[in-house]
């Protein structure tokens, strides 16, 4: 019966673990067996081998491990000269050698398959790692500026480790919308910020609150932008709230609104809802910068708006009190994306109204008096008690008309009647 020795299963099993990396796990055989001479190297003391120029060898083909010390050639050497060798022993090793040569000595110990084992295995582990560490990284470094997606892993207190395959990706609580909320498990989509290479291991920093996540969200989505007939000029961001992006054409043909919004709104509302509802302003850009503030603070219309001569990046804005309020937006909200957008700053006043009491009653009766069936007479009376419209009029009841404006029943009546019989006009206007 043959003896099974402990190296011979050492080598097999360094053997099967060299072809499984190799083939499974992409690691070049090459590199781990020089990783492995090298752990060996590294623990020479402690596997009984004392010699200071010492070599680990590994055997390509059957994986057999061997120690090899430089010796000294002497006439003579006793076993208390470690680091020479008789010239007759380094003969049978190099037939020609002569005194005062140094020639390789294999010093393999007894218990070395044991321990060259642990370290092989240690070795192994090791060289993995920074293996598949180095691919993660030689993967994602030129990703700088795409989208990846992935779910979430774990919490680290307000930041989200998400797994995005092959990799896991660090989503600080910097970069989170703030009115959005995450579960182990949800899947996310995130914009890739950087790649650092630690010691440690590639770090991948990714984010949803970049406003460059909505530019590259609308490159995918808006084929004219990928293509370059369609150019993204700014963008300002409160992330989870309100965005606005500016675009122009390079393509006389191609309104660069509408293609963002696409048929029927379809490709902005894909973004949309890809950000949780956050809304987006696309804006016309203008070389002009009184038109593309004019652009930046619509839906508000503006009554007037001009360049400040004395300070430079400064704009005045009025607008009458009725857009007042839809010019700055919510909690200064509209005014102040616009501002980011443009780079300039906005003052925005209201409309001095130099119009005096009596010309809003005269113009209020003579919008009044054009309705067929009502006189200029019966007109200023009406306006006078507060009924400015046939709107108005109609909220009425017949006998209020006559206690406030002393017109007469009759009067009250056919005015009723013909504010009634303009209700369908003014309901499809």
């Amino acid at each position: 019966m043959r003896t099974i020795k402990v190296d011979d299963v050492m080598n097999s099993e360094l053997s099967a673990i060299l072809n499984y990396m190799e083939k499974d796990r992409g690691v070049e055989r090459e590199t781990l067996i020089q990783a492995v001479e090298e752990a060996l190297q590294s623990v020479s003391q402690r596997i009984g081998v004392s010699d200071q120029d010492i070599r680990i060898g590994i055997d390509r083909k059957t994986c057999d491990i061997k120690a090899f010390a430089q010796k000294e050639v002497a006439l003579e050497a006793t076993a208390k000269d470690a680091d020479k060798i008789s010239l007759q022993a380094a003969r049978k090793i190099k037939p020609d050698a002569e005194p005062g040569e140094t020639v390789e000595v294999e010093v393999t110990p007894k218990n070395f398959g044991r321990i060259a084992a642990q370290a092989a295995k240690q070795a192994i582990v090791q060289k993995i790692r920074q293996a598949e560490r180095s691919q993660v990284y030689e993967e994602y470094k030129d990703r700088i500026g795409d989208i990846v997606s992935g779910a979430v892993k774990q919490f680290n207190r307000s930041d989200i480790l998400v797994d995005i395959g092959r990799a896991e990706a660090l989503m600080p609580a910097g970069e989170r919308v703030p009115t959005e909320e995450y579960q182990v498990g949800d899947r996310v989509r995130a914009y890739v910020l950087k790649v650092e290479n630690n010691p440690t291991g590639p770090a991948l920093i990714v984010s949803r609150n970049n406003p460059d996540f909505v530019r590259k969200l609308f490159q995918m989505e808006v084929s004219e932008i990928a293509d370059g007939v369609v150019e993204i000029m700014g963008i300002a961001r409160e992330s989870g709230y309100r965005t606005k992006i500016a675009v122009k054409s390079n393509n006389e043909k191609v309104d660069p609104v509408g293609a963002c919004v696409g048929m029927r709104g379809m490709r902005v509302k894909n973004i949309v809802r890809e950000l949780s509802g956050e809304k987006i302003d696309i804006v016309r850009w203008s070389d002009d910068v009184t038109t593309y503030a004019s652009n930046a603070l619509s839906p508000a219309k503006l009554a007037k708006i001009w360049m400040d001569e004395k300070a430079p990046k400064l704009l005045h804005v009025e607008c009458d009190a009725d857009q007042l309020s839809l010019a700055i937006g919510k909690r200064g909200q509209n005014v102040r994306l616009s501002t980011r957008l443009l780079g300039w700053k906005i003052d925005i006043q209201k409309t001095e109204e130099d119009t005096t009491f009596e010309e809003k009653v005269t113009r209020a009766v003579d919008s009044l008096s054009t309705v067929d069936g009502i006189d200029r007479r019966q007109a200023d009376m009406l306006v006078r008690a507060g009924f400015l419209s046939l709107e108005g009029i109609l909220a009425a009841e017949v006998n209020d008309l006559v206690d406030a404006t002393g017109l007469t029943a009759d009067e009250c009546l056919a005015i009723y009647e013909t504010a009634a019989s303009q209700q369908p006009q003014m309901e499809e206007e």
